[in-house]
């Protein structure tokens, strides 16, 4: 297991209209909750305080004084009490919606570089460590609005049994001549954007038919 210490020493909000989350920790929920984790052997283990971090989509709990980062590898799936996270690529990815067993899932990740830039921009920073332990020392600190953190979204199908992510040249090299048409017709729609859960759903009940 990983030791992740935090020491965030600022508020933290939206970034722009592009990022689709506003958050005040580097977390998905504000507190660790209790959740039902599923392991790749089949066996369920609950556990009183959990969290999403959101640097790397991993599961976090509390041990004593500690939080920790637990090994994904192991992990099948997590259930919260508003979500249900299945382990994609060692990311912890939430379902959205689905049509029969064709399924959409998203991963939410804040952008480290996008981060670091919005606070250059804003203050002087004598010192800053993003990494497992969030650290930033400042010489001026305009107010609270000056720091930001931009979470964005990452979409994965499962698709006929099979995961595969978001990507138009990933999906198109996947569909027969039929689906392609519908997938052109699809993202060729000028309200459609990759970044919008309705988009993809209609995609995916475009493709499944």
């Amino acid at each position: 297991m990983k030791r992740i210490y935090f020491c965030l020493l600022m508020m933290l909000a939206l970034m722009d209209a592009s990022a689709q989350k506003q958050t005040t920790m580097p977390m998905r929920y504000q507190s660790f909750k209790p959740s039902v984790i599923t392991l790749t052997t089949g066996r369920k283990v609950r556990q009183s305080q959990t969290n999403v971090y959101l640097k790397n989509s991993a599961l976090l709990y509390l041990k004593g004084e500690y939080t920790m980062e637990a090994e994904m590898k192991n992990i099948a799936a997590v259930d919260f009490d508003d979500r249900h996270f299945v382990c994609i690529n060692n990311q912890l990815a939430y379902v959205v919606d689905s049509i029969g067993s064709n399924i959409l899932y998203c991963v939410e990740l804040f952008d480290r570089e996008a981060f670091e830039r919005n606070l250059q921009n804003n203050v002087n920073i004598s010192n800053m460590e993003i990494g497992e332990m969030i650290n930033v020392g400042t010489l001026d600190v305009n107010n609270e609005d000056d720091w930001k953190l931009p979470v964005f979204k990452h979409f994965y199908f499962l698709w006929n049994g099979e995961y595969v992510k978001v990507h138009e040249r990933e999906l198109y090299r996947r569909l027969n001549k039929e689906q392609k048409v519908m997938f052109k017709r699809m993202v060729a729609l000028p309200d459609f954007s990759w970044q919008s859960e309705k988009s993809l759903m209609q995609l995916l009940k475009a493709i499944t038919q």
